[in-house]
């Protein structure tokens, strides 16, 4: 019987980003396995529950038995399904699948019934930034967005998302505070919703249906705006409308499915079942996209896979820089063994990730492939991610205000 020897978590940022990553180390000299329990925002805490509990918790059990791990892990805190935990687990998870892989010398994909395409279509972003950004020099926000698109039209993008402003449509509104009115990053929500129509309506004039496009929302909007804009984008087409509303309120969705027909894609911020399963059972959504290490690694994600394919309801996971190249890995290997799989959001990774992380997954003419090496497939060097330490800075784009100072939820 082979056993969990050791677990460790490791932070770094070779993108500037934090990234959490598990190492399993096994009784099996030379044996380990990788995870990504990535929590940007918390990463600090991730660790923490890394070293602190779940070590003392698996230390000797059996490799082999990740159900039976994952469930115990899970309710080993009585309280459960938050995001902390959550990732803790889930760098658990995926190296334990990755010793798996690793042990019966196969990819992860050929252990979930093996591949029904050979490489996962992605979607990239592009959007158009403030034009006081030097990297555009004097660019208006069209000609700033069509570089951007080209570029990706001659990588062979076939997908791409369309932003206006950051995410949620966030502006420095300075004329539009009160007097005395809390600092922070302000947004109008009418003025990002008229914006952004205007945008899409370029692009499409422009490009027609030379790519799909697709818009992130970021939960930023009050429900009935955002069944006004589901509406008002009904004539370009959509592949998806992303995250249009926060996790508190998804009732709404019935009102918008009833209203448009504008495909939708939802789950960001999930972290447990309860959030996704009535929108999955009554097909309010046309695609899921979790963060596979919030709700608590692979195991959890193929089991929604499953779920979702019953209903007919596509994957699309959540694949931004906020997720290690291991994670988006993981993600890859579903995409590609996963019948009901629907697009893969794509970041792409700098010089920093392929230096730390031997293996990254390759995106060639708008589709990302992985290598055939067993398990996951990416390796970690423990040495050169030290040169790349992680920020002890907070983020300051989820504490966005409205223009009249109230706090706006991400």
């Amino acid at each position: 019987m082979v056993t969990i020897r050791d677990i460790k978590a490791f932070c770094t940022a070779p993108d500037n980003i934090a990234l959490v990553v598990v190492k399993v180390d096994t009784s099996e000299p030379g044996l380990y396995g990788l995870g990504c329990a990535t929590y940007t925002q918390r990463w600090k805490t991730v660790a923490d529950a890394v070293e602190n509990y779940m070590k003392p918790l698996l230390v000797g059990k059996d490799v082999s038995r990740i159900e039976d791990i994952w469930q115990m892990a899970m309710a080993s805190p009585y309280w459960r399904n938050g995001p902390i935990l959550n990732n803790a687990l889930s760098g658990v998870d995926m190296a334990l699948w990755d010793i798996k892989g690793k042990m019966a010398n196969m990819p992860l994909y050929e252990l979930l019934g093996g591949k029904v395409r050979e490489g996962a279509p992605v979607y990239r972003h592009a959007g158009a930034w403030s034009t006081t950004d030097p990297r555009y020099g004097k660019m208006t926000s069209e000609e700033m967005l069509d570089m951007q698109i080209e570029q990706f039209l001659e990588e062979g993008t076939q997908y791409i998302r369309i932003q206006n402003g950051r995410y949620g449509g966030v502006h420095e509104l300075e004329a539009m505070k009160p007097a005395g009115a809390v600092p922070g990053e302000y947004y109008d929500p009418h003025r990002y919703m008229r914006e952004t129509v205007q945008t899409i309506d370029h692009v499409r004039s422009k490009y027609g249906d030379r790519f799909e496009i697709l818009h992130d929302v970021h939960e930023r909007l009050e429900p009935i705006d955002a069944v006004r804009l589901a509406k008002d984008l009904e004539p370009y087409r959509l592949f998806y409308l992303e995250d249009c509303l926060p996790p508190e309120q998804v009732d709404w969705f019935r009102t918008i499915r009833a209203q448009s027909c504008t495909p939708l894609a939802m789950g960001e911020l999930f972290n447990n079942p309860m959030e996704w399963m009535g929108l999955i059972k009554e097909r309010l959504i046309d695609y899921i996209r979790v963060h596979i290490s919030q709700i608590g690694g692979l195991t959890p994600a193929r089991k929604l896979q499953i779920l979702c394919e019953a209903f007919g309801v596509r994957t699309a996971w959540h694949g931004p820089g906020d997720v290690s190249p291991i994670g988006h890995a993981v993600n890859v290997h579903l995409d590609l063994s996963s019948w009901n799989f629907g697009i893969q959001e794509w970041a792409g990774f700098k010089q920093g990730c392929l230096d730390v992380f031997p293996g990254c997954p390759e995106l060639k003419n708008g589709y990302v492939y992985l290598n055939d090496k067993p398990g996951i497939g990416v390796d970690f060097d423990e040495e050169a991610a030290k040169a790349f330490p992680c920020s002890e800075k907070l983020p300051t784009w989820t504490n966005a205000r409205r223009p009249d100072g109230t706090f706006a939820r991400p």
